[in-house]
């Protein structure tokens, strides 16, 4: 399957997706955005990477704010940077192998959020380049270093039944119903989506007589 231009939608959208499908579509879906501390700081560390500035060093180029695109996934965005690794090639030739690299400013996730976004990046660059992206790296502000990642059959084939699951999503128009978790304790739209209020499995009445009892 191949999506067209105006079909294309946010890289960025598949994080949103995979830490919450109800996130995702109040951004996505209803155009709500809720800042908080952790958003206001990987805006301002992502806003400091993709200044779109190019240097060289040695056999590696590196490339900030790159554009991306991909046709097949109907994804599009930006790389925080794109290192481009000089290889030979079979016949001798000088062959520029991208190697993707995405800031966060937290901490490693146990989850596959963060490689998802990165190898979905990776597969953009496949698309665009017309050459082999096997791996690239997450670089993590709190502990000020990088995690390699690697783009195998299973991470790509998570990463394509997220960008498939995403499109449904967005086409279909509705946003789930709020599921309280512990996720939602650090989420921006904890006081916009009030989940411990509208989630159906839970009581409100409960939950109001223990805010009250606080």
């Amino acid at each position: 399957m191949s999506y067209s231009e105006d079909d294309l939608l946010p890289l960025s959208a598949l994080q949103h997706l995979l830490f919450c499908e109800r996130q995702c579509a109040l951004i996505h879906v209803e155009q709500t955005w809720v800042e908080n501390l952790y958003t206001a700081e990987g805006r301002i560390m992502h806003e400091r990477v993709d200044a779109g500035r190019s240097e060289s060093r040695g056999d590696v180029r590196v490339v900030s704010g790159m554009p991306l695109r991909s046709l097949r996934l109907g994804l599009s965005g930006k790389a925080d940077v794109v290192e481009l690794h000089r290889e030979s090639g079979e016949t001798g030739e000088a062959l520029w192998r991208p190697f993707p690299v995405e800031y966060k400013r937290g901490r490693p996730k146990k989850e596959a959020w963060d490689k998802v976004q990165l190898c979905a990046q990776a597969q953009c660059l496949e698309e665009m380049m017309q050459v082999g992206v096997p791996r690239g790296a997450l670089f993590y502000g709190k502990t000020r270093r990088r995690v390699d990642v690697a783009f195998d059959a299973d991470l790509r084939r998570k990463t394509e039944e997220a960008a498939r699951r995403l499109h449904d999503l967005i086409a279909s128009g509705v946003t789930p119903r709020a599921l309280y978790n512990e996720k939602c304790e650090s989420c921006s739209f904890l006081s916009f989506c009030l989940p411990m209020v509208t989630d159906g499995s839970r009581s409100a009445a409960r939950y109001l007589a223990r805010v009250f009892r606080e």
